[in-house]
């Protein structure tokens, strides 16, 4: 698949703002420290000008991400329940996703993916199988301004109720053949369906990449 012109230019503004990032976390000379920081600022000013994005939440974004750059890890729970899948609805855009988020420093990919399904669903879970270690790059996500890890977990319910939270306002099953419009940035059908089918299949390998 050839990328789009926005993902050819994301992919250089991230990898310009790694450069700059790295170069921050390990240079000692005030001038090449300066240097660095105009390497971010002409990042964000090209993604500014030919995407059209807001400067202060790019310039937001980048100022916080400090030591040797690397991608960020989010993490997805697949629960199927008579071949229903659990999916729970963004506050920030009203589609449906598999329960997850970001893992917390200290966290286990495992213990972060069954606090995530328990906050965001309120049904209590236990990570059975990692299904899946996926770039989100090289999948038909929407374009993004991170790089992006996914873990995607299998995993059964052991307790709990449905219930939303500040970041959800909807928890649901709902048929694999009849699933609601998806926040693809989070969650594809792709990736349901695969995770049934490990379901299915509990000796398939962990896929990559």
């Amino acid at each position: 698949m050839t990328p789009s012109r926005t993902d050819s230019i994301l992919s250089w503004a991230r990898k310009v703002q790694a450069v700059a990032q790295n170069g921050l976390a390990f240079t000692q000379d005030p001038f090449d420290r300066e240097r660095y920081l105009q390497l971010q600022e002409l990042a964000t000013q090209v993604l500014r000008t030919e995407l059209g994005l807001p400067e202060s939440p790019i310039s937001d974004l980048w100022k916080d991400q400090q030591g040797y750059a690397t991608p960020k890890v989010d993490v997805r729970g697949g629960i199927f329940r008579n071949a229903q899948v659990l999916l729970v609805r963004e506050r920030s855009d009203g589609r449906w996703t598999l329960p997850g988020g970001w893992v917390d420093v200290n966290d286990a990919p495992s213990e972060a993916v069954v606090r995530e399904i328990f906050e965001e669903s309120g049904y209590r879970a236990r990570a059975v199988k990692l299904a899946a270690l996926v770039d989100k790059n090289r999948h038909p996500h929407p374009p993004g301004l991170h790089h992006i890890y996914k873990l995607l977990f299998l995993c059964e319910l052991t307790g709990g109720a449905p219930a939303v939270s500040q970041e959800t306002d909807g928890v649901d099953f709902f048929p694999l053949d009849a699933l609601p419009e998806l926040s693809t940035g989070r969650t594809l059908a792709s990736q349901i369906e695969r995770l049934y089918r490990h379901q299915l299949e509990p000796a398939l390998p962990t896929e990559f990449d």
